[in-house]
């Protein structure tokens, strides 16, 4: 383009900005934003053709939100390939330290210990994200009638083999041989729920029904009048007309876990944060970097999706300012 065509295109522009915003490329138009709250973020949109894929792995509590996450981003990357995994939070960390995974998803947080020290071994520098918020929720069969119990009674039950009838616990509970069912050891789940109820992480009856798979969990306790068991919110919430939800009475009256309970922290002792663990190596690819800024971003729709308490806009502002420090290697 000669210069005097040049000077004619810009005078054109400026005369032109009265009346539009902007000229742009042809088959290129404006939206309005008018009541436009953010469902759709700038970075929900793909910027780019993006291609890759990325290896998901860890708590299967954390699953359905890397599920409805992935599922959702690929609709809109269509070159991207997510595989989501849930080998339980342990089983996570191993193949993350290991360098089988771009992202870790987790139940708890790593453990210091053990876990850190192996992917320091493996050379894996990582960054702790929250992404969403839960409460283990503690179910019975639609049989077993048992509206709450206490924390006290919760450890009775789960810390020993010594109670083999839910009556032996209190007069008041039902008549009914006990059937239990829980996450196996490999869960962020168990170690939670073994920590915070049972006084000490790991320490558990051995005369379960185990699980890595929380549908599973439910199956068994569905189909087992004497059934009772725990898992995360969410698989309680999505089969609800199967089980029977028991609240919990930490010392200040019986709270049953709901949104609300979960979010603001009165479901005590088991309501707790979810976390995504995106290596560097990985975060440094494209496609991951992408992925986490629209995991985060998006965390409340992805999260509804899900059926699991999203976060609030503190606890999402600190994880995108975490994701921040680990893509600047800070």
């Amino acid at each position: 383009m000669s210069f005097t065509r040049s000077l004619t295109v810009l005078a054109a522009c400026s005369a032109l900005s009265l009346g539009v915003a902007a000229c742009g490329d042809d088959g290129v138009e404006e939206t309005s934003n008018s009541g436009d709250t953010g469902a759709q973020t700038e970075a929900s949109q793909p910027k780019e053709n993006l291609s890759g894929s990325i290896r998901i792995d860890g708590s299967s509590t954390v699953y359905p939100f890397a599920q409805a996450a992935a599922e959702q981003f690929m609709s809109e990357n269509s070159g991207v390939k997510i595989s989501v995994g849930q080998s339980g939070t342990g089983g996570g960390f191993e193949k993350f330290c290991a360098g089988e995974t771009d992202i870790s998803d987790a139940s708890r947080p790593i453990k210091d210990d053990e876990e850190v020290p192996l992917c320091e071994k493996g050379g894996v520098e990582f960054e702790e994200l929250q992404v969403a918020n839960d409460g283990i929720a503690v179910v019975s069969n639609k049989a077993l009638e048992i509206d709450c119990m206490t924390t006290d009674q919760l450890k009775e039950l789960w810390a020993t083999g010594k109670v083999k009838d839910y009556s032996e616990i209190d007069a008041k509970l039902p008549k009914q041989k006990v059937s239990l069912f829980g996450p196996g050891t490999d869960s962020g789940t168990f170690d939670f729920f073994t920590d915070e109820i049972n006084g000490e992480e790991g320490k558990t009856r051995k005369d379960y029904q185990p699980s890595e798979d929380d549908n599973t969990l439910v199956q068994g306790v569905e189909g087992d009048e004497g059934g009772l068991g725990y898992f995360g919110f969410s698989y309680y919430e999505q089969n609800q007309d199967k089980l029977n939800l028991i609240g919990v009475d930490a010392g200040d009256g019986c709270i049953k876990p709901s949104k609300e309970s979960i979010q603001d922290g009165s479901y005590k002792p088991l309501a707790r944060p979810l976390f995504m663990y995106p290596s560097a190596k990985a975060i440094a690819k494209p496609e991951v970097k992408a992925f986490m800024d629209y995991v985060l971003q998006n965390q409340q729709q992805i999260a509804e999706a899900a059926q699991i308490v999203p976060m609030t806009e503190e606890q999402a502002t600190k994880s995108t300012e975490a994701l921040g420090t680990l893509e600047s290697g800070a």
